[in-house]
């Protein structure tokens, strides 16, 4: 199982979601908005700024079968060509639990 980070611009989350639903097997996603900073490479080593920006947090537990196919449907969903279109992190996951009804690991997903 693995856990994917996503960072991504909000007026792409709906475009985003709309190619997660595509994904068959895959059984949800959570979003959550964020404030954040990334390095601005137009400012010298003098200039510091304290601005951040709104982007979409989502975290997608998902078998080792779909990572490709979730990892390529957030990037094409979110690619604008701009600069801090976001970013993409998959993280091994240990262990879930589903608490309705007690399944474990896999099954739970």
């Amino acid at each position: 199982m693995k856990m994917i980070i996503a960072f991504v611009k909000p007026n792409m989350l709906d475009a985003v979601i709309l190619a997660l639903h595509k994904i068959e097997g895959l059984t949800g996603a959570s979003s959550t908005e964020v404030q954040g900073f990334g390095r601005d490479r137009s400012m010298n080593d003098r200039e510091i700024s304290l601005k951040t920006k709104t982007h979409i947090k989502l975290e997608i537990a998902c078998h080792d079968d779909l990572v490709d196919k979730v990892l390529s449907a957030i990037a094409k969903a979110a690619h604008t060509g701009l600069r801090g279109d976001g970013k993409i992190y998959v993280l091994p996951l240990d262990d879930a639990v589903r608490i309705s009804g007690n399944e474990r690991g896999e099954n739970a997903v």
